[in-house]
């Protein structure tokens, strides 16, 4: 039986529970290479949190290439099934550090938790990472029409837990993740550096920097 009038968790994926930005970057910088396009880990950062559409319209912008769109869907096709081979392999060790805990703190303290994730992949993550029974809902970039800083897979989570906006945590990684949070009214948790997510409520390097002291800080902010 969940606690009442409690504050509820959600969580991004990428970045923030696991790191598949290597992936990603990975496929992407093979993709761009195939069609005769340089790609930095410095573009890469730029598509964090993007839709995998608008990343590719990115990619063929900076290297000021068309293509039709068959070829634009083939690309995006192509890109996924790499980007997937990587994930098939993905276990229980790709989990970041000091996730797990925090997890099971919110679970062992009947906090309502979801995921609120731009990937398509999600459901396949958290069950190659054995995760799927921490969260009480999912929602992936399969089930939102609006990209971050539209707080749409956030408040979509809410409204599918039954919690007001203003009650979520929301735990994210990008700028565009924080901002949708901030746009929802909900209190912004930023994990990686400082300067980049300098707007958020609260920020941190990675979740070994917080344990339950923190988290009852956060609960009450």
């Amino acid at each position: 039986m969940k606690l009442q009038n409690k504050k509820a968790f959600i969580f991004d994926l990428d970045g923030v529970i696991v790191d598949t930005a290597k992936f990603h970057y990975l496929a992407w910088k093979n993709l761009a290479k195939k069609i005769d396009i340089d790609f930095t880990e410095s573009e890469n950062e730029q598509l964090k949190g993007v839709s995998r559409v608008k990343s590719l319209e990115k990619i063929l912008q900076w290297g000021n290439k068309s293509v039709s769109d068959n070829q634009f869907e083939k690309l995006m096709s192509s890109k996924n099934e790499e980007y997937l081979s990587y994930v098939d392999k993905m276990t229980e060790e790709d989990i970041l550090p000091g996730v797990k805990s925090v997890l099971d703190f919110l679970k062992s303290n009947n906090y309502l938790i979801a995921l609120g994730s731009a990937s398509k992949n999600a459901r396949i993550i958290l069950k190659h990472t054995n995760l799927t029974h921490y969260f009480d809902v999912i929602v992936d970039g399969n089930e939102v029409s609006n990209a971050k800083p539209d707080p749409e897979v956030f408040t979509k989570g809410c409204d599918m837990m039954d919690v007001k906006h203003e009650d979520a945590i929301v735990f994210e990684d990008s700028q565009a993740g924080i901002q949708a949070a901030n746009n929802a009214n909900m209190i912004s948790v930023g994990i990686g550096s400082a300067s980049i997510l300098n707007e958020a409520d609260f920020n941190f390097n990675d979740f070994t920097e917080i344990d339950e002291q923190v988290l009852n800080q956060i609960i009450a902010f």
